[in-house]
């Protein structure tokens, strides 16, 4: 059952990625990347990940309430895209593993200046 689910998420993010391309005309999701999807195991519940280039919390704030819009459209469109008994309900969240390696490569950044001083 665990493959199924993987492949049912990479499906998910193919589609989702190319609706937010193609279908979805809302400029606050302009430049959103979807990165991952987290499904539960009864498939009837879909986290999907996202990042945004710009950071700013007004920015990452207006890409999330222009996702949670879009949703019901997100949701529709897959649906007649991939046959499955449900479409999962979808919700929204940032990846923050971007700024977390971001700032990781920060830190040992910071690290080697000290050392060569």
């Amino acid at each position: 059952m665990k493959h199924r689910i993987g492949r049912v998420e990479t499906q998910i993010q193919r589609e989702v990625d190319d609706i937010l391309l193609k279908d979805v005309n809302d400029p606050r999701v302009k430049g959103v990347t979807i990165t991952g999807v987290k499904l539960t195991g009864d498939l009837q519940h879909a986290t999907i990940f996202y990042s945004i280039l710009d950071d700013a919390p007004d920015k990452v704030e207006a890409a999330q309430t222009g996702l949670d819009k879009a949703s019901g459209l997100i949701r529709r469109e897959v649906g007649q895209r991939i046959r499955l008994f449900k479409v999962p309900e979808i919700e929204f969240a940032q990846d923050k593993s971007i700024q977390y390696g971001a700032r990781i490569d920060q830190l040992i950044n910071e690290v080697r200046r000290k050392n060569l001083e």
